[in-house]
């Protein structure tokens, strides 16, 4: 109306005339204009998007279902629909959408302070270091019993486990025979010469038998720092997701039966969960390109 031309005079209104007349404040016009100013500058620029936010929530929905695993966030998520021929769908997108629906992952922690580690534990090549750890799991008719396991820090894929009533240093060896039959095809003495092991300070770790029979196969004792579990990270990162996946909301009667839970899945783990770290490859698609790459050399 403000610009608009009076017949008598030839001129514009102006803005303070009409606002007098419809007895309206000056500011208000003011801002009106500059949230409508705003609104427009936050669209999101260039073309509309191929698939509406109901296709994008319908392909997260059949991605979680197929799934073997639960909790998964939103990276994970686009990762899968990354590799889908036809679907491209950006990670923020993905986040947008599973947050409006209640889709994102239950286990995120309460963000806080950050305690400052400079260290580096993953390695950038295969037997340079492998973690090792300990978890007690409860079971309604054997009550609790122990979890070994062994992980590569390199790729984070799980070497060697064992589940035993009682969790002494013999046991905690168990995992450790596993993986050097895996990775050297033996246990011969210094088969795993150059390997440093990474563990906590438990009494399993710290007796003189297994030091020793660690240092037998030529295998370097590595200790994290007390009071920061992040030097043993790999390992400890790998337990959590253990337990947020079959362990936590779920009851097992016996140890056979838990071994049979772990073992099914630790071969779904290392084939199939991705690691940001990894480019959002499973431990073993990392393994065989590397594999591929060594081969192609």
């Amino acid at each position: 109306m403000s610009r608009e031309t009076s017949r008598s005079t030839g001129k514009n209104y102006g803005l303070k005339r009409v606002c007098q007349v419809w007895e309206v404040p000056r500011s208000t016009v003011y801002e009106h204009r500059r949230r409508s100013a705003l609104q427009t500058s936050r669209r999101k620029p260039g073309p509309k998007p191929r698939i509406s936010d109901n296709e994008v929530l319908a392909l997260v929905r059949k991605d979680l279902e197929d799934s073997p695993f639960h909790g998964e966030g939103h990276r994970k998520v686009h990762a899968r629909l990354r590799r889908q021929e036809g679907v491209k769908i950006g990670r923020e997108r993905v986040r947008k959408v599973m947050r409006n629906n209640g889709l994102l992952s239950p286990y995120r922690s309460p963000l806080g302070t950050k305690k400052a580690h400079d260290g580096r534990i993953t390695t950038d090549e295969p037997n340079v270091m492998w973690g090792t750890d300990a978890a007690k799991i409860f079971t309604s008719e054997d009550g609790w019993v122990w979890f070994f396991g062994i992980i590569e820090h390199w790729n984070a894929e799980c070497l060697g486990w064992h589940i035993a009533k009682k969790g002494d240093r013999f046991a905690a060896l168990e995992p450790l025979k596993m993986a050097l039959k895996m990775q050297y095809g033996s246990v011969d003495q210094s088969v795993g010469l150059g390997l440093s092991l990474r563990s906590d300070h438990g009494s399993q770790y710290r007796s003189e038998h297994f030091i020793q029979q660690v240092k037998y196969w030529g295998i370097s004792p590595s200790f994290g720092f007390v009071r920061e579990p992040e030097t043993n990270g790999v390992i400890e990162r790998f337990n959590r997701t253990l337990k947020e996946q079959i362990i936590h909301g779920r009851v097992y009667r016996t140890i056979d039966e838990l071994q049979a839970a772990v073992a099914q899945f630790i071969e779904t783990y290392n084939e199939h969960w991705l690691l940001e770290k990894l480019n959002y490859r499973s431990p073993r698609e990392m393994r065989r390109s590397m594999e591929g790459e060594t081969h192609a050399a």
